[in-house]
């Protein structure tokens, strides 16, 4: 029972910081505030996460622990599969774990564009291994030839924009490509867009089928 009231309460923390961090952003939340809204006592904040800080690098550390997962899942699913086939179901999978997490992300990819001590760790560990399971995807299938060769670093830049864009400016996907980041729909429908375009650029023309 006490363990069941541990998870609650903190899931209550994390629940109400993710929405305040999105309306007010991190400076502008207060830990008053975060345990008002989460209906627990202020020093529950300091017990569980050791303050504001410290749950705000839980909350981008959990983020980033379930991106990789879901990166390591396609990978791993998929291993008689081809270079392309696996990374687009890996493709699929981020989108699909962002989409359900769509507050946590839209915190999170606000944040790493700030230079602190915090994100400059995140950028030299969850990131660089992002980076090192795509481009050994993409060398991969440049190497037997499935893959079209072109520049690596470009292609990642590219991919991880389009991956982020839907999160961070919502109203311009729903300019731009009608689609509603928001809705059920999105994933499946902003999947095709994307597997369009890796597939034409990156598959030889006369293996353009997966």
């Amino acid at each position: 029972m006490k363990q069941e009231t541990f998870n609650l309460t903190k899931e209550k923390i994390i629940q109400s910081a993710i929405s305040l961090f999105n309306t007010n952003g991190f400076t502008g939340t207060s830990v008053r505030a975060i345990a008002k809204k989460a209906g627990v006592n202020v020093a529950h904040i300091s017990y569980y996460f050791n303050g504001k800080t410290g749950l705000m690098e839980y909350l981008v550390s959990d983020f980033y622990e379930g991106y990789l997962n879901a990166m390591d899942g396609a990978i791993l699913a998929d291993l008689d599969k081809s270079p392309v086939s696996r990374l687009t179901r890996l493709v699929f999978n981020i989108l699909s774990y962002q989409h359900e997490r769509r507050q946590l992300t839209r915190f999170v990819y606000r944040e790493i564009t700030l230079d602190t001590m915090l994100i400059r760790e995140v950028m030299s560990t969850y990131m660089l291994k992002e980076k090192f399971l795509l481009a050994s995807l993409l060398e991969e299938g440049m190497g037997d030839g499935s893959l079209n060769k072109i520049p690596i670093g470009h292609f990642i830049v590219q991919l991880k924009g389009m991956l982020t864009m839907p999160f961070l400016q919502p109203q311009y996907i729903a300019e731009v490509l009608y689609l509603q980041p928001h809705e059920d729909y999105f994933v499946k429908q902003y999947f095709h867009e994307l597997e369009s375009w890796m597939i034409s650029l990156l598959t030889p023309k006369k293996e353009a089928i997966l």
